[in-house]
């Protein structure tokens, strides 16, 4: 019996449903998902195995035009992952008509690597509508497979996956069949945090956040963890704290359930948060963060 493998990469703008996508593709959450824009920062492998194959899923950052060092790192990972793949998942929703960084789509465009272009959350709109995005982009990438779906509800998925399948090239795994993702505990650790962030501040605070696991310490019935969250500013230190420290609490709180769930053990966390004006520009400290 043939093998296939290969690397089958995500992309697409900000908030299309991408880390939607591989979650529901993968069947575990690996990528942070929020309602906000530009939640993805990392290049986030999520491994799928089967006995004649297994399909390496790239979760990218959202392209985006960059104001900041920090997106060209960002940018660097779409770059990488666009390199790499052997099948481009592009993916784009029922109200996009132009992706927001257009030299990305031109690269797709002369790229020989095959397309399969996913108009995502089919579930808001009428199937007029639908088949309007099929046609416009189908104009726009003509030689794409083109698929209508519902990440958040997982229409269409299984139709997904066996297209990816067909395309994979024959070859060896690229990693130990019972893998699930080529990133560390620690890593999955950061994101969580970062993600109660997203979901419990507005404005510019998440974005001006990052997170960084100092220690970790298993022990036989704990793990404890310490984690750093990184803001600019001392008055985004203070919103974070918030009033009598209730707004790191929350955040810990939080993020202690989710990561008990994603160990399956149970977790004493401390979270304290420090200043550090520069660390979206500074390329010495964003590579310290795994950019």
């Amino acid at each position: 019996m043939s093998h296939r493998s290969g690397y089958v990469n995500i992309i697409g703008s900000p908030n299309v449903g991408k880390s939607t996508l591989m979650n529901a593709v993968v069947g575990e959450k690996l990528s942070i998902i929020t309602s906000k824009a530009q939640t993805t920062r990392h290049l986030i492998h999520g491994i799928i195995n089967g006995e004649d194959y297994q399909i390496v899923f790239s979760d990218t950052p959202g392209v985006v035009n960059a104001a900041y060092k920090l997106h060209d790192h960002m940018m660097k990972f779409v770059q990488t992952a666009l390199q790499d793949a052997d099948v481009i998942l592009f993916i784009t929703d029922v109200k996009e008509k132009e992706m927001n960084h257009q030299k990305t789509l031109e690269i797709i465009q002369k790229m020989d690597v095959p397309v399969i272009l996913l108009i995502n959350k089919i579930d808001l709109v009428d199937q007029e509508r639908v088949e309007e995005q099929m046609a416009h982009w189908k104009a726009i990438i003509p030689r794409a497979e083109i698929m209508p779906i519902s990440a958040l509800h997982e229409f269409n998925l299984e139709q997904v996956m066996n297209k990816v399948k067909e395309l994979l090239p024959e070859g060896p795994p690229f990693f130990p069949k019972d893998e699930l993702t080529d990133r560390s505990t620690r890593f999955f650790v950061a994101e969580i945090i970062r993600e109660k962030i997203f979901m419990n501040f507005d404005k510019e605070i998440p974005y001006s956040c990052e997170v960084k696991v100092e220690s970790f310490e298993e022990e036989e019935k704990i793990t404890r963890i310490r984690a750093i969250i990184y803001v600019e500013r001392e008055s985004q230190k203070g919103i974070l704290i918030g009033h009598k420290g209730a707004g790191l609490k929350k955040i810990g709180t939080q993020a202690r359930k989710d990561i008990e769930a994603f160990i399956d053990k149970k977790v004493f966390l401390e979270t304290y948060i420090k200043v550090d004006k520069d660390w979206r520009k500074d390329g010495k400290k964003l590579k310290s963060f795994g950019y």
